[in-house]
Parts: C-alpha cells; sequence; structure tokens
C-alpha cells in the first residue's frame, strides 16, 4: 500500500514565485506534494478545513506551511497570528519565504511563531539549494509534533 506523505502547504500569490517554487520542488527530493493558496484567507480555509477544502481526506493537515508575508486579503502576519491561536494547529511548522529583509518584518514574524524565516533567493540554483535544506531539515530530521484540525 503506498501510503502519500503530507502535502506542503504554500501560501504565495506572486504566479512567477508560483512557478520557480514548483520547478524547485519538481528538481528537489521532497516526496510531499506541494498544495498553492494565492492569499491568506485561502491558507484558512485549508488550515480549517472549510469551504472548498472541507474534504480533509482530499486535503490533509499539511506537513508544513511556506508563507509568504505580503499577500492580499490575508497578508502571512494575520494567517501566522490565526494559526497560533488554533490549539490543534498551533504547532504547524511555518518557514516564513519572502523577499523582505526588513528587521521589523523578521522580529514580528518570530514573535508571532515562525518557526523559520527565510529570504527568497535570487536564482534557480539557489532557491533549488534552498528548498532541499527546507526538505531535509523539516521533512526528514525535524521530529514534528502532532497536528491536528
Amino acid at each position: 500500500m503506498n501510503i502519500e506523505p503530507p502535502p506542503i502547504l504554500v501560501a504565495e500569490d506572486d504566479p512567477d514565485d508560483v512557478f520557480m517554487l514548483r520547478r524547485a520542488f519538481a528538481k528537489s527530493d521532497v516526496a510531499n506534494p506541494l498544495v498553492f493558496v494565492s492569499d491568506g484567507d485561502e491558507a484558512i480555509e485549508y488550515l480549517s478545513g472549510s469551504g472548498r477544502y472541507a474534504n480533509v481526506d482530499h486535503h490533509p493537515v499539511p506537513a508544513a506551511l511556506l508563507l509568504d508575508l505580503k499577500m492580499p486579503r490575508r497578508n502571512g502576519f494575520e494567517v501566522l497570528e490565526w494559526l497560533r491561536d488554533h490549539a490543534g494547529l498551533g504547532h504547524l511548522p511555518v518557514v516564513v519565504l519572502t523577499s523582505s529583509r526588513e528587521s521589523a518584518d523578521v522580529t514580528r514574524a518570530y514573535e508571532l511563531g515562525a518557526n523559520s524565516y527565510l529570504v527568497k533567493p535570487g536564482s534557480p540554483e539557489d532557491l533549488l539549494a534552498t528548498v532541499r535544506g527546507l526538505g531535509l531539515y523539516w521533512l526528514v530530521l525535524n521530529e514534528a509534533p502532532e497536528v491536528e484540525r
């Protein structure tokens, strides 16, 4: 019986970044499927298992969340705040992957419960190395807590 690993939820609104992430993950050794959402409201809808994501067999709890900060509707900070207020999901590993190097953004992300903060690499090769590192650390080496809706 082949059991698919839980997905990685990627909250990213920039189509170019989505394309580059899809490509980097396809070239990496990460076995987890990707689920892309394009704004903070959609991320929360997925995480809460509501709306179009209500079928939890088709939309299981993710293994991790890659979260952009600058998104429409609800931004990444609002998603983090919502996530950490929900007991079952409160320990979901969250890696902020954003273009902002602002120290205020870094500090606020960690204050709201981000587990890691990465600035998006500038080249496809560096993005591939980042994705491989993320996969190795967060999905292989890291002992993650139980997370449920």
